[in-house]
């Protein structure tokens, strides 16, 4: 997993930022989920698609990885600034229009970003994610209060989901490196799914190598009183101004969205919805080649 790059200032902040490829051919713009770093889009799934020729670019929120880590108190912001920040960064990279993938929390960025900017996106991929609009963190905050969830809600995570971080709801933040380490090993066992194998020591490399490559591990929580600070944030109804080609990816063992793919793919005009056997939530070793290969044939219908 490499960890090289450069930082791109965007706005008041600096963005780490990663790209592969020819910069002359077509780019892709990857958005990786809340409170998650650039490199969990894998280097052989980058490659691929950078190897099929396109400029694949990825990169760290604000907040995690090594972008601007600052206070939420005296530097507050909205998920509002998350999307603009994706946008900022295409534009300081001279970048008028790209193929935009969005996995997880980095799947509502993508659909808002084609809902409200068009021009900017050639095609639309989401991955794990959650329909625009549908409050998916209401959903999952009834579930693991075990409240009951009003009709028309989206569909609960997975049991196993459930248990496991209503148990971190109540246990002891992690207090050291090893302990935040074991946690998101821990997660991370959750979000592979059951039907995958789990490497745990390549796990461990890699959140070794997120920990300490991060400016300040604990401000990632940022993007939480972010979503806090505006819960209304997702623009209802939005997703009918999609117009790019989108492509709609879910796993059938998801443990933390499951159902919702087919949900936004209904949701946009002309989606395609491809379900991926065994996966879980993560872009797990096994399915990176059927992905990469869905979306370059994904990418050549724009």
């Amino acid at each position: 997993m490499t960890a090289e790059g450069r930082l791109v200032t965007v706005g008041d902040i600096e963005l780490w930022t990663e790209e592969f490829g020819d910069p002359s051919h077509p780019p892709v713009l990857l958005i990786m989920g809340s409170m998650t770093q650039g490199l969990l889009w894998p280097d052989e799934f980058v490659g691929c698609i950078a190897a099929a020729g396109y400029r694949v670019i990825r990169y760290d929120h604000r907040d995690v990885g090594r972008s601007t880590a600052r206070d939420f108190e005296t530097h507050p912001y909205t998920w509002a600034a998350l999307k603009d920040d994706a946008l900022g960064l295409l534009d300081a990279l001279g970048i008028d229009r790209a193929h935009v993938v969005g996995h997880s929390a980095g799947g509502l960025l993508a659909q808002w970003i084609a809902a409200d900017h068009p021009e900017r996106v050639a095609t639309l991929t989401v991955i794990g994610s959650s329909p625009l609009g549908a409050r998916e963190g209401q959903v999952l905050t009834r579930a693991l209060l075990g409240e009951p969830q009003p009709a028309g809600s989206l569909p609960e995570p997975r049991p196993e989901f459930i248990e496991f971080f209503r148990a971190a709801l109540t246990a002891a933040p992690p207090s050291t490196r090893a302990e935040a380490i074991d946690f998101q090993i821990a997660t991370a066992r959750v979000m592979n799914g059951t039907a995958l194998p789990f490497d745990e020591d390549a796990q461990r490399r890699l959140e070794e190598l997120l920990f300490d490559r991060a400016r300040d591990p604990r401000t990632m929580a940022n993007h939480r009183l972010a979503g806090m600070a505006d819960l209304e944030f997702e623009p209802v109804g939005a997703l009918v101004k999609v117009q790019a080609p989108t492509l709609v990816v879910e796993g059938t063992c998801e443990p933390a969205k499951p159902g919702h793919g087919p949900l936004i793919a209904e949701a946009i005009a002309g989606a395609r919805l491809l379900m991926i056997q065994d996966m879980g939530h993560m872009i797990a070793p096994e399915v990176v080649e059927p992905i990469a290969t869905a979306l370059i044939a994904h990418f050549a219908t724009a």
